[in-house]
């Protein structure tokens, strides 16, 4: 069975910054509370190390596409089941909408349970309004 979720969040910050704070993956901890770290192997791969409740994980995901100021998409090479996309819209100059949008393959009953009583998709809202913060604040300095 697979699961997915959709999340969108207009923010106070123009398309640019919102799209530099997010195609920089190192700074994915930062705004991605279950994401410990991310380091680069190269261009288009990287590793994930997850902190989830019950397990840690640890995954390689490539990037699949990248369009500046308007996509980024992942998917797993190993690990798990995973694969993202998160887009960005201009609404003004000084606001933009991102949308997230995540598919994966729940493994194992935490993460089944959490699919089922839609904690994923409260976790990403949590995640995107952490983003939305950190973007707001930058875009206000």
């Amino acid at each position: 069975m697979s699961a997915s979720l959709v999340e969108t969040l207009d923010i106070n910050a123009p398309v640019s910054l919102a799209w530099s704070l997010w195609s920089d993956v190192t700074r994915w901890p930062d705004f991605l509370s279950h994401v410990r770290s991310v380091q680069r192997l190269d261009d288009r791969r990287f590793t994930w190390q997850l902190k989830l409740p019950g397990a840690d994980k640890n995954f390689t995901a490539e990037l699949t596409e990248v369009i500046p100021e308007e996509r980024i998409a992942w998917r797993t090479v190993d690990g798990v089941s995973h694969a993202g996309v998160v887009t960005f819209h201009h609404l003004s100059d000084t606001t933009s909408r991102v949308t997230l949008q995540i598919e994966y393959d729940p493994k194992g009953f935490v993460e089944h349970l959490g699919a089922l009583t839609n904690l994923d998709s409260a976790l990403a809202n949590y995640d995107l309004g952490e983003f939305q913060k950190l973007a707001e604040t930058a875009a206000a300095a």
